[in-house]
This record gives structure tokens, sequence and C-alpha cells, in this order.
């Protein structure tokens, strides 16, 4: 009988292990991405040539470092050749960029075990990325992929790595808790612009480190297919986040709060890679949005030379609508406003818990205070650091337009065909110009390392980079980081005082210092130091209704603790 059994648990096990082994095979293939094949392989015989220091060339396509920090990158032909080309221009960005990003993982994910599972998870997710995608970004994204480094193949192929990457703005709008967004944008048109004509102003708040927004690329494409067209973007990544087009259509992206997706769709940025390619005017960009299902909920503001005014398409995985003011100014943050939308659960739940509604009615404030717009005061809107009624609300809070985490921020003007782009740091440095009638033009081809920028467009930085407030912020960031190290990871090391009496003097109008410094204290069980710095905290702008609740649920627990003593 006891034989019996033995074999009837053998035959389970090796049952289960036989599923088990089917399930890895049909997992292993089921994820698989198989690149796609060009019919015209004659771009990989091109050579990168070195002409300069911090330029290169290949064919008519170049890539430098201008004297402003910004790398610039020109590229033409086809999807392939594009994307090849791109790699072989930018690969040490590319590099740069995948290190930087797998940096800033093991700091949220700090247990390779679990980033393991998480591998075979997102892979699981994105089987079918690829048939989300059109077959032309599919060949310029291999074509880059080519380039990628051989570091990170444990976590997938260099094509795989590269596709999957272009969904990681969607993951970050998925999870909005971790404040990897919080973007800001608006336009004007008609009486409330200084000339009449469209102005476009956003920031790009994508925070993935400080590291992550260093080597930012102003991209010109000439492709053979569409539009010419500029956009900012980093090392791999062929999708768009902020643009124009030489028609004079602009395309920034602002996340909406989404479910956790569950299935594979289109990235949002390939989805704005292709209306910003293909679209002149907000109904083609609107008819493009609605032919795409995407992974995430965003709102995709247009702003279009030939409708002279701007639109948002507000797209969620089940439904697009599309968004006009009854105004000449339209204002974006992180909430949809459409009919369709804007009742729903979720929308009126981020409203509720997130700092979009602040932000928009802090930007609606500010621009009601203007009688008309221009560049220069859409530059100040875009660094402004304040909360409503211009009260100090703490350096890098959430709530600012100015939250001091920018990728990168942007104005355009496209009766004109100009943009201006931010220089490091943040929104702070110099806003300059790049005119797209002379680039598509005069720098086709570039051979000499020239500036192509317009100099006397510049805007000159903000003023704020030269005070002791901002020497300040910077010093709360570096005690920031060590405070947020110590109460992960230090839990049994003894803190001075005055280290924290430090801490709160560099930032001390941000909420966050009162409650990092609460969260530390409740970590030694100092239970009534803590509650005093979390109370203290309460007495501040605290940007979110989340860590609002989550700092009265430590102060309870702390009480309940001294209770128990």
């Amino acid at each position: 009988m006891a034989s019996k059994r033995k074999k009837i648990r053998i035959g389970c096990l090796s049952t289960i292990l036989m599923l088990f082994i089917s399930f890895c095979i049909f997992f292993y293939f089921s994820t698989r991405l198989i690149p796609p094949t060009p019919k015209d392989l004659s771009p990989l015989k091109l050579e990168r040539i070195q002409i300069d220091t911090n330029f290169f060339i290949c064919g008519n396509n170049w890539f430098k470092k201008s004297n402003n920090g910004l790398w610039e990158l020109y590229l033409e032909g086809n999807a392939f050749e594009r994307g090849v080309i791109n790699g072989k221009l930018t690969k040490e960005l590319i590099c740069k960029q995948e290190d930087a990003f797998v940096e800033q993982i093991d700091q949220i994910i700090p247990s390779r075990t679990y980033l393991y599972f998480l591998q075979f998870l997102i892979g699981w997710f994105n089987r079918d990325i690829d048939k989300n995608i059109e077959p032309e970004y599919l060949q310029e994204i291999y074509g880059v992929s080519l380039s990628a480094s051989d570091a990170y193949n444990y976590i997938g192929s260099k094509y795989a790595r590269i596709l999957n990457y272009h969904g990681a703005h969607d993951i970050g709008h998925a999870l909005q808790d971790y404040h990897f967004v919080g973007c800001t944008s608006f336009s004007a048109w008609g009486s409330k612009s200084e000339d009449s004509t469209l102005i476009v102003g956003r920031n790009f708040d994508f925070y993935v480190g400080d590291k992550f927004a260093e080597d930012k690329i102003v991209c010109f494409i000439n492709p053979d297919k569409g539009y010419k067209f500029m956009m900012v973007t980093w090392g791999g990544m062929i999708g768009a986040v902020s643009g124009m087009n030489d028609k004079g259509l602009t395309i920034t992206l602002n996340a909406g709060r989404s479910e956790i997706p569950h299935e594979a769709a289109t990235p949002i940025s390939i989805i704005a890679r292709e209306i910003l390619q293909y679209a002149k005017n907000i109904n083609e960009a609107y008819e493009i949005a609605k032919k795409h299902n995407s992974f995430v909920s965003e709102s995709i503001m247009i702003g279009s030379l030939e409708d002279n005014k701007t639109a948002i398409i507000e797209k969620t995985p089940l439904t697009t609508t599309l968004f006009f003011s009854d105004t000449t100014f339209i204002i974006c943050a992180n909430h949809f406003q459409s009919k369709e939308i804007k009742n729903t659960d979720l929308n009126l739940q981020n409203i509720k818990e997130s700092s979009s509604m602040f932000r928009y009615n802090r930007l609606l404030e500010m621009l009601n205070s203007y009688s008309e717009i221009n560049v220069t005061n859409t530059a100040e809107l875009l660094r402004n650091r304040k909360g409503l009624g211009n009260k100090d609300i703490g350096m890098g809070n959430e709530k600012s337009i100015n939250q001091l985490i920018a990728h990168h921020s942007v104005i355009f003007k496209p009766a004109q065909k100009i943009v201006w782009i931010s220089t490091n740091p943040y929104q702070l440095g110099e806003y300059v110009a790049y005119d797209l009638n002379k680039i598509f033009t005069d720098f086709k081809g570039l051979k000499v390392k020239t500036e192509i920028i317009s100099p006397e467009l510049t805007i000159p930085a903000d003023s704020f980079l030269q005070t002791k407030a901002y020497q300040k912020f910077l010093l709360y960031n570096k005690y920031k980081h060590s405070v947020n190290f110590l109460i992960k990871n230090a839990p049994f090391v003894q803190i001075p005082e005055s280290f924290f009496e430090t801490f709160i003097k560099t930032n001390s109008e941000n909420y966050l210092t009162y409650m990092l410094t609460g969260e530390y204290y409740q970590k030694k069980n100092n239970f009534n130091k803590a509650i005093y710095y979390y109370k203290q905290a309460l007495t501040k702008e605290i940007a979110t209704l989340t860590e609002q609740n989550k700092i009265n649920k430590n102060i309870t627990k702390c009480l309940e603790e001294l209770s128990n003593d």
C-alpha cells in the first residue's frame, strides 16, 4: 500500500514537473519578441565618423553636444536606416540611459529575486507589444537596439529591452503613487496671446533619478514619409513626449490616473510619435489617437497652427474624447476635463487625492494675472515655485508648477516654427531657441561643428540659481537622500538631532522635511518626537491626500505604541 502511495506521489510530482516545464516552454516562446526583418540591410555598413569633440556624423546625419549642454541629433531616411544611424550616433547615451534606468529600478526594488519575478511578469504582460506598434516604428526600434549594451542581456534581448522601455513612460503613469510624474502644460491664442498666434508651454516632470535627465536630446527628424519634426527625447527613445512638426502641430503628454494595465497595447509615446509625424491639425491627430488602444490614460495636448488653437485628446484604455476650451487658453494637468470622462470614479478620485487640481488652479490664477501671454512670461509661469496666492509651499513641492524635477521644459511658437528648450538644471537654465525653418534647410548634412540655436532669442537663466535659497535646495536634496537611506537601510544607526535640525532649515516650508524626520524617529521608536514632527508636517501644504492620510495613520500608530508602554 505504501509502495502504491509512493508511486502515486512520484506520478503526481512528475505530472506537476511536466506541467511546469510545459508552462516554462510556453512562457518562453510566448514572451519572446522577434525582431522584424528589414528588406535592406545596407545601413548596417554605415560607419560613425568623429569630426570633433562630441561631434559625430554618419552620412547626412549628425549628433553633437551644444555649448549649452544639450545634445542635438539630426536623422533622415527610412525607418530602419534612421534607427541604425540613431543607434550608431548615440550609442554611449543609450547605454548611459539604460544604466540610469536600471539603477533607479534597483533602488525602488532592491530585491534581485523580486526583480527577476517582475522581469518575467512584464515579459508576459508585454508579450504582444509588437503587435500593437506600427511596423515602421518596430523597424526603427530594432535599428536602435543593435547599438544597445550587452550588460543587461540577463533582463532580455537588446530588441526586447529597447521595445519595452517605450512603455516605461506608461508604467510610470500607472504608478503615480511613486511620484514619477506630475506634468503641467498650457496654451494661449487669439486675444490671450500677445501676437494672437498660438503659444504652448509645458513642464515634463517625469522623474527617474537625476542621472536620467543629464543627457536630454533635441532630435530633428526628416523622415522618408510624413512631416519633418523635432522632439525632446533621450538615448534609445524613438517615441515622442514633447514635439512640433513643420506644419506647426505640437504635442505634449500629461498623465491621467490609470488602473494597472491588464494587457499589452500601444505605448502612448508611440501614439504621440505617429501624430507628430503624420498629423497637421487637431482632427487628424484625433483620428490617429482613436485607432490605437493605449496602455494607460493620458491627456494628449495638441496645438495646431492650422486651427490656431489647442485641444486635448483625453484617452483611456476604453475611451478617446476631444476636449476644447471655451476661452482663448487651455490648461492641462493630470485630470480629465471632458464631459465624457471628467465624472468617472477614477478621475474624481484622482482630483481628490493628487496634486493635479491644485496645479490647475494655480496656473489658472497666474494666467488670469496676465492680460496677454508671450514667450517671456510663459517661461516665468513654467518656473514658478509658489502655491496658490503666491504662498511659499516649500521648494520641490509636487503642488508647484515648477517641482524642481523636470526632465525638460518647452515653449512652442508654431506660427514661427520656433521651439525653446530648457537647459540644466531643470527649467532653471537658459531656454535656448531652435528655428525649424533653419534646421531643416541650413543644417542638413552638417560637417563642421556649429551652434544651431538662434542666440538672439535665448531666454536668460532663472535668477533663482544665484540665490542662497537655491544652494539650500541643493543641500536639502542631499539630506533628503540620506534620510531616505537611513529610514530604509540603517535602523540601528544613531543620528544626532542637530542633523535633522539642519535638514529642516534647508527647506522649512516643505512638509516633506518634517514627514521624513518623523518617519526616522518612528523607526527609532522615539514616538513622541515622531508625533511632534508629523504634526509639524500637517501645518504645511501637503502634496497629496494620500500622504496626508499616511501622516495621520503614522500618528495613530505612534500613539498606540505609547499607550502600550
